[in-house]
């Protein structure tokens, strides 16, 4: 497995920012999986790439609090410090509330990492819940209703400044999925700052040309998510070049 991963940073990490392993797929496998993501981890900071451990954490404080510990901090023991994973960034579920977010937030400006909380997601079922009327939601008066992916954009932009970079964007990013474009231009008025980490392009059926309103006033503000369209092709370099041509184009526009 870690072989596989080297040798798809090799191949495409060239025209990549960053890369993105799930969580799950290596911890299923237990240790000899836990020892591969860190050989993972190593092999894309050596390219030169960002890490965005995608592990879609959320639990009450104390445990979230462990949690960015293992994955961007390291936690203290009388014996000494004992590292993390060493991410960049990380996903995070905010569905347990603001206090439930400032353990990860707390441990992500400690490291100088990045987080990237679920806003709307890529999945067909995000409909389900995050697209649910709300009171209030989204900056809106009194008595007004919006859906909950809005009332999330919110509790984001209102931590944008604990994360904020010289670039004018924030290190406290939105999950934003590519298949449902329609909402991108909303939640981006909603989020001026964050970075859009956007999952489902390519497999998923979302696009790069629908991206476009995602985009802020900086070409970084979004990081398009392609693993499985880069991973499953013929040439992955050729596909991740692709994309990262188009992406350009985008958001220089």
């Amino acid at each position: 497995m870690a072989e596989h991963c080297r040798e798809l940073i090799e191949r495409a990490g060239s025209a990549c920012v960053a890369a993105k392993p799930q969580l799950a797929c290596f911890e299923r496998l237990g240790a000899p999986g836990a020892d591969a993501l860190r050989r993972t981890v190593a092999t894309a900071h050596e390219a030169g790439l960002l890490v965005v451990a995608d592990g879609k954490r959320a639990d009450v404080p104390v445990t979230a609090a462990a949690y960015g510990q293992a994955l961007v901090g390291e936690t203290p023991t009388p014996w000494g410090a004992v590292p993390g994973l060493g991410a960049d960034a990380i996903t995070v579920n905010p569905l347990l509330g603001g206090d439930a977010l400032e353990p990860l937030l707390a441990a992500a400006e400690a490291a100088g990492a990045g987080i990237f909380a679920l806003v709307r997601t890529s999945n067909p079922g995000a409909a389900d819940l995050l697209d649910l009327p709300t009171a209030g939601a989204g900056g809106e008066g009194e008595g007004a209703t919006a859906p909950l992916h809005e009332r999330i954009a919110a509790l984001v932009s209102e931590r944008s400044e604990r994360l904020a970079g010289s670039s004018g964007l924030s290190g406290m990013g939105a999950v934003v999925g590519a298949t449902a474009p329609e909402f991108l231009g909303r939640l981006r008025e909603l989020m001026p700052a964050a970075i859009f980490l956007v999952p489902g392009v390519g497999a998923q059926g979302g696009r790069v040309a629908n991206l476009a309103a995602a985009f802020a006033r900086h070409p970084a503000s979004v990081l398009v998510a392609a693993s499985r369209g880069i991973a499953s092709a013929d040439d992955p370099a050729a596909a991740a070049e692709s994309m990262r041509a188009e992406s350009w184009e985008l958001g220089a526009g």
